[in-house]
C-alpha cells in the first residue's frame, strides 16, 4: 500500500543515513499516517481515509467515530 496521504498529497522523502565514520546508505522519512472515517470537504461523502497527522490536526478532515 502507498504511503500517502488522501488530503494532501504527501509522501515518503528520501536521504541518506550518515554515520559518525561517514558510511553513507540509503534511508526513506515515511509520513505521520492515521487511518480513519471521515469527510473530506463539504459536500464529502463518508469514507475510509490514510490522513497526514498534519491535515488531521489542521481540520482540514472531519473525523467520524
Amino acid at each position: 500500500m502507498a504511503q500517502r496521504c488522501d488530503v494532501c498529497g504527501k509522501g515518503p522523502s528520501v536521504g541518506h543515513k550518515i554515520s559518525h565514520a561517514h558510511n553513507v546508505t540509503k534511508r526513506r522519512w515515511l509520513v505521520n499516517l492515521v487511518s480513519m472515517r471521515g469527510k473530506i470537504g463539504v459536500a464529502g461523502t463518508v469514507q475510509r481515509l490514510r490522513v497526514c497527522t498534519r491535515c488531521l490536526k489542521a481540520g482540514k478532515v472531519v473525523k467520524i467515530v
